[in-house]
């Protein structure tokens, strides 16, 4: 099934308008030219290309960010006002003894001030390190003492509640910088009070020389077992944010984009700080957790045009039924963009039917720091499919051949690992203090993700399951993505997960565990009715079982978390849950 581009009267005509003439003409040279880099030819810096650019380029009175307070506030921050705090932020970092390379982490709700705080850190070369406000302490300690964190920025709220008692247990934190609570005026002992040094600090500074090499982003990606893994990212990948923004996402400046991952995931940095900004265009933050009727209308009365969500949202709105949507002007919505797992096709199809447009899927990780594989706005959208390499990415489907190498597929039926040639800027440079957890992620000249997949005969990819993931059953490879997809078409399922089950005859059998929509109720004869919806449709990859579960497990940034299903299923160790949905708050 194919869902052919569509031109909407009065949108922006796509920045990538030809994907073939695109792909062969590209360099990342000649993109690098877009960019203008430090006056003088001082190198790259990531704050300079997203905000300090655009004022020298007249551009300071544009609109930044425009903030949505959970209890109905709305604050606009313009370039030059973005600008001028963020310089206010790196002079604060200087004031304190930090110095380059030094780890400065962040643990806030969606404030304006902890963008600010992103940003000067970047200016001063100091390494950002995001953390998700809903962790509990001790992952919080964890992450602090991994990357040896020297300034930790937060709020009054979560200094009380996550980091007061744990303080005193990281050796390197020497500064710790608090946003107050107004109905705290007193300030814990110890701490900086961010509203004086900002007060005192200039709003003059100047960016020294910036190495595009030179270290900006610290992301910690957990595991199924051991410790989080620390991936580091550069300067440099400013040039794949730009670019990713402009051909994946159809950023244009000026666009009204909104990204709704929190600052804590890369996502929510990349391209709720990196991409929007570099692009020249006004991004949205909202303070406020999801809801649909709140959601609905910030795209209708800031008349988003162009909308970056996870496959959890997708789906948790495709509950609350097309209504809503129905009744508002989102006439101003050009594209609208999915990330963090794989989007189901139903969701596609879903999209198309109420906005008028499909959810474009996109395909990256942490390492990777950018967008790899997507649906461009100028291409047809096969539901399912994560799209197309980014023009300067090269990517592969590989199997070990029988001289012990790695070697491409070429068959669109066969299923290999999605392998990419590392040579994109955005890449990550190392997981911290770990390089030999880092190179065993390269082999015979490919960055290996872990995720199986397959190319069809037109060059689109598609997600088969991360390569631990997968079940083997009675001799057959089954993708877990593949199976919870077609499950998802029964019209009583709102989500699945899907997992293998150890079984003495077959080896393994795969069972799933569904949520369901509102107005079906779990029952003997609905269990035997999605099992026969299974045979019917899947054959020998249908589940054997299937267990209802009010909700499923889902990581915090809205990936099922399908280990954490097979280990309380099977009584297994629970490894690191850390980032799991619905922790302590």
């Amino acid at each position: 099934m194919r869902i052919q581009k569509k031109t909407h009267p009065g949108h922006a005509a796509p920045n990538l308008s030809d994907y073939e003439t695109e792909r062969s003409s590209f360099s990342w040279d000649a993109a690098r030219e877009e960019l203008d880099g430090l006056p003088g030819g001082r190198g790259l810096n990531l704050a300079y290309e997203a905000i300090g650019r655009h004022v020298a380029a007249g551009h300071g009175a544009e609109t930044a960010l425009i903030w949505l307070g959970k209890k109905g506030e709305r604050k606009e921050i313009s370039y030059a006002e973005l600008d001028s705090l963020t310089n206010r932020f790196a002079n604060v970092l200087a004031d304190l003894g930090v110095d380059k390379g030094d780890r400065v982490y962040s643990l806030a709700g969606r404030i304006p001030e902890l963008y600010v705080c992103a940003l000067g850190t970047l200016k001063h070369q100091a390494v950002f390190c995001p953390l998700f406000s809903a962790f509990g302490p001790e992952p919080i300690l964890q992450r602090l003492n991994l990357g040896e964190a020297k300034v930790l920025f937060t709020t009054e709220r979560l200094y009380q509640r996550r980091i007061a008692a744990i303080v005193d247990r990281v050796p390197t934190l020497e500064h710790v910088i608090i946003v107050a609570d107004p109905k705290r005026p007193k300030r814990p002992e110890g701490t900086i009070d961010w509203a004086e040094v900002m007060e005192a600090s200039s709003a003059d500074y100047e960016i020294a020389d910036t190495d595009p090499e030179t270290p900006s982003l610290l992301h910690f990606t957990s595991g199924t077992t051991g410790t989080p893994k620390g991936a580091y990212h550069v300067h440099g990948a400013a040039l794949v944010h730009y670019v990713t923004g402009k051909l994946a996402l159809d950023m244009h400046p000026g666009d009204i984009y909104w990204c709704t991952a929190d600052p804590g995931w890369v996502t929510g940095t990349s391209y709720g700080i990196s991409a929007p900004l570099t692009n020249r265009v006004t991004m949205i933050v909202d303070e406020a957790e999801f809801d649909p009727k709140r959601w609905y209308q910030i795209l209708e009365e800031e008349k988003v045009q162009v909308w970056y969500t996870a496959p959890t949202a997708i789906r948790m709105l495709m509950k609350a039924g097309p209504e809503l949507p129905q009744s508002k002007d989102l006439s101003a919505l050009r594209f609208m963009g999915s990330v963090g797992e794989p989007l189901n096709p139903q969701a596609v199809v879903w999209g198309y039917e109420v906005f008028g447009q499909p959810f474009h899927d996109n395909w990256w990780q942490t390492e990777t720091g950018g967008i790899m594989i997507a649906n461009y706005a100028s291409m047809d959208v096969k539901p399912g499919s994560m799209g197309r390499p980014i023009p300067g990415v090269t990517a592969g489907i590989l199997r070990e051949g029988d001289d012990g190498r790695l070697h491409e597929v070429d068959d669109p039926k066969t299923d290999g690992e999605l392998a990419l040639r590392p040579d994109w800027p955005s890449m990550f440079r190392g997981y911290w203090n770990n390089k030999e957890r880092y190179d065993a992620c390269f082999r015979d000249g490919w960055y290996l993700s872990g995720d199986l997949a397959r190319r069809d005969a037109d060059g689109y990819y598609w997600f088969v399951g991360r390569a631990d993931d997968v079940i083997k059953s009675a001799g057959h490879l089954i993708g877990p993505f593949e199976v919870e997809s077609v499950i998802m078409k029964h019209p009583a399922v709102a989500e699945v997960g899907v997992i293998g089950k150890p079984d003495p005859v077959a080896g393994t059998i795969i069972k799933a565990f569904v949520s369901l929509q509102p107005g079906h109720e779990w029952s003997d004869e609905l269990q035997k009715e999605l099992l026969g919806f299974g045979r019917k449709n899947l054959g020998t990859a249908a589940p054997r079982e299937i267990d209802y579960c009010e909700s499923l497990p889902k990581t915090r940034s809205g990936k099922i978390m399908r280990r954490l299903l097979k280990a309380r299923e099977l009584g297994l160790p629970e490894g690191d849950t850390s980032t799991l949905e619905g922790g302590e708050s």
